[in-house]
């Protein structure tokens, strides 16, 4: 705690201060609440990514043997040419969210190529689009909790420093203020009696 000044100016900048922490304390209570809920949600929707793939995964397993085979055939055909991306405002900070993938379509010669490379595609497509959607997941994850981390240091800040602080400084200087008015009058008091002694003295 700083040395503070036991003055009547001081004391009016040490109420307004306590009374601007205690208008932005609930403001950013409110955003903790809301990053809070922001990172449950992110971190149910990465569950639901992950779960979605490993089902994908179990449920192709037979056919991922047969197309793993032939991975220069995939790769002839199977380019993503834009994968579109744009960011999304929560809670007052920008993250990443997926808006979609653009595949690059090659030509093929359905009398060269396997059969079951149409079925292949749509896997290739469906496992490319999950693992983008994932790590953009990801990233979105790491903003948000980096963000509720900053906050919440700073409503410890409010909560546990500055409002005490303050109030403590308030309650200082009162005493002091209002020892010093106790002490005027004292002396008030007594420099009244000593005139008055003295007027009784006079001829």
């Amino acid at each position: 705690m700083g040395k503070v000044k036991l003055t009547k100016n001081e004391l009016k900048l040490q109420r307004d201060a306590l009374k601007r922490f205690q208008r932005y304390l609930p403001t950013l209570q409110l955003k903790k609440q809301q990053l809070q809920l922001e990172v449950r949600q992110a971190r149910e929707e990465l569950a639901a990514l992950e779960e979605e793939d490993r089902r994908e995964l179990e449920a192709r397993h037979d056919d991922l043997k047969v197309f793993g085979d032939y991975p220069q055939e995939l790769e002839k055909v199977a380019m993503v040419s834009q994968w579109r991306v744009a960011t999304r405002n929560i809670a007052g900070i920008e993250v990443p969210a997926h808006r979609g993938l653009e595949w690059k379509n090659q030509p093929v010669d359905l009398l060269s190529t396997p059969l079951w490379l149409d079925d292949a595609l749509a896997l290739v497509a469906r496992q490319t689009e999950l693992r983008l959607r994932r790590r953009l997941m990801e990233e979105q994850l790491a903003c948000l909790e980096d963000e509720l981390r900053v906050v919440n240091q700073r409503v410890n800040l409010f909560e546990k420093v500055k409002i005490p602080s303050a109030q403590e400084n308030i309650r200082r200087i009162n005493i002091y203020i209002g020892d010093q008015q106790t002490n005027s009058v004292g002396r008030s008091k007594i420099a009244k009696g000593k005139c008055q002694e003295r007027d009784a003295e006079l001829p």
